[in-house]
């Protein structure tokens, strides 16, 4: 298990030098930051002085090998756009509202795929699998902006129950929340009631009722705790799809989180910001894949052995 967990360790790390590699290339071939920081009467002079001042006027190879040593230590610079602020000084100010988002887009995620997901199975062919069916196509085909608008013009615009904007009370986060954690409400309960099907028909699920434990306790105990192995495979990707997917649900709602700031970073070439969100996503999605993989190596010792 040791050898297993330092393997998966080591790829981790190789996963996040790759993409430092990747968002580091990118961000200086979106354009000169300069040119949005200057106005347009600035002379050569201007560009001279501020990119010896930022470093841009080193190598690339040089600027990464910078960056690589300062991002190490956790720094990642000074915000082109908002100076004397350190970039990820203002990550680490709109993460809680991201992660605030993503935890109960996740919650309202298990919440209704899970018993959807088991019902549909345990009652195949019913109206019930038919509506769960319908349930998933919607959403796993109705875009998070579009989706986002309308529940906004439903019951923000025409009824006036929820706020369209902002961030403070409950109300405020539940339609950002369903928005962002409809897609995953569709992907988790297709893949429980795949699940769950195969494990009905297995034998040991028959065993189990000839030995005559109550069918709830098959259904919910038994065949769910074997079932969720496959679930728990793209958990990983789920959460990473929740943090990264907020940035569309951030800017419909004006939620202040990192989605927010990146498509502010973004527009402004603000590299450090940029990189240090992209940076931070990656890590949090590469942890949790490497934690899935240790608790999929734990329900299942054939893993670690393979």
């Amino acid at each position: 298990m040791q050898r297993f967990i330092a393997v998966r360790f080591l790829q981790s790390l190789l996963a996040l030098w790759v993409m430092s590699l990747i968002v580091f290339g990118l961000a200086r071939m979106s354009g000169n930051p300069l040119d949005v920081m200057l106005p347009i009467e600035a002379m050569p002079e201007d560009y001279e002085r501020l990119e010896k001042h930022w470093g841009l006027d080193k190598p690339v190879t040089t600027q990464y090998i910078i960056f690589i040593k300062k991002a190490l230590q956790g720094d990642f610079g000074e915000s082109l756009k908002y100076q004397g602020q350190s970039a990820m000084g203002m990550v680490a100010e709109r993460l809680p509202a991201t992660l605030e988002l993503a935890g109960y887009a996740l919650f309202i995620s298990i919440l209704l795929a899970l018993p959807i997901g088991v019902l549909a199975a345990v009652a195949k062919g019913t109206y019930w699998d038919t509506s769960a069916k319908i349930v998933a196509l919607l959403g796993q085909s109705l875009p998070a902006f579009w989706l986002g608008i309308v529940l906004m013009w439903i019951f923000s615009v025409l009824l006036g129950w929820l706020p369209s904007s902002g961030r403070g009370t409950l109300s405020h986060i539940i339609l950002p929340a369903i928005t962002l954690g409809w897609f995953q409400v569709a992907v988790i309960m297709r893949l429980v009631r795949s699940s769950m099907l195969e494990v009905l028909d297995s034998e040991f699920v028959k065993l189990a009722r000839v030995k005559g434990i109550p069918e709830w306790k098959v259904v919910w105990k038994h065949c769910l705790r074997n079932a969720s192995i496959a679930p728990l495979t793209v958990f990983a990707i789920i959460a990473g799809s929740l943090l990264t997917g907020s940035v569309i649900t951030e800017t419909v709602f004006t939620w202040p989180g990192v989605g927010l700031l990146v498509v502010d970073a973004v527009r402004s070439r603000d590299f450090q910001v940029v990189q240090a969100v992209v940076i931070m996503f990656a890590g949090i999605f590469i942890l949790c894949n490497l934690m899935v993989d240790v608790m999929y190596a734990y329900l299942d010792p054939r893993i670690r052995y393979q």
